[in-house]
């Protein structure tokens, strides 16, 4: 956690030197964005050599999963519309996860490494976006996330109806600690989660923008104050 933490804050003063060149930003995307789908890829190795690869529990899903391969996308087209879903749902569903983490394999586990490397990416990918692309959100995006989260979801719903699955733990709670045991049981910890999820989105943008932006407006009108 203190590894992506510092990666995030190393991001942030590295911003105006990837901004003054094309070239680092293309590279850095790309970089990034490879970096997301090697770890779908490592992840989906490591299940076919374990003999453990799965419909039911080894396709990309989980919210996370959908949002990496999401991520790589938004990075290699720049799109602005992938970017107003991520920054909240990317940047909300990694952050939790890391949190409280569905892992059963300790460090050095490969796949301990590969769960925390693959959620700070996703975090890294719209940080990016916004920090040197320059993207931002706004209030209309966390509507259209909820939006499209619960359509990700209903569809979701579908395929674990079919496969016999629990992606997105729509059908039942992980058997691991997770920030869905405060929310009571199957199905109302679904809508408690929607609640849960709303907040989280609304915090993020009042931090990420609007508390700074008025701070900023209160500081300008103080200087015209003193002039």
């Amino acid at each position: 956690m203190a590894v992506i933490a510092g990666l995030c804050l190393l991001l942030y003063k590295s911003r105006f030197a990837l901004q003054a060149s094309p070239s680092r930003r293309r590279f850095f995307r790309i970089l990034l964005a490879a970096s997301l789908l090697l770890c779908e890829a490592g992840l989906h190795i490591w299940y076919v050599s374990q003999g453990i690869w799965r419909t039911s529990s080894s396709l990309p899903l989980e919210l996370c999963g959908i949002t990496l391969l999401l991520s790589a996308v938004m990075l290699l087209t720049r799109s602005r519309l992938l970017y107003s879903f991520l920054f909240f749902a990317g940047i909300g569903g990694a952050l939790i996860a890391l949190l409280t983490p569905n892992l059963l394999y300790p460090f050095p586990h490969f796949r301990f490494l590969l769960f925390f490397m693959a959620h700070g990416a996703i975090i890294w990918a719209s940080l990016y976006m916004t920090w040197v692309e320059g993207f931002r959100p706004s209030w209309k995006g966390i509507a259209f996330t909820m939006l499209v989260l619960n359509l990700v979801a209903a569809l979701v719903y579908g395929s674990n109806s079919l496969l016999g699955s629990n992606y997105m733990f729509l059908m039942h709670k992980p058997s691991t600690a997770s920030v869905l045991d405060f929310f009571g049981p199957y199905p109302y910890y679904l809508l408690v989660e929607e609640g849960f999820a709303l907040l989280i989105f609304v915090l993020m943008y009042a931090c990420f923008f609007a508390l700074p932006e008025l701070a900023g407006r209160r500081r300008r009108k103080d200087s015209i104050r003193r002039r």
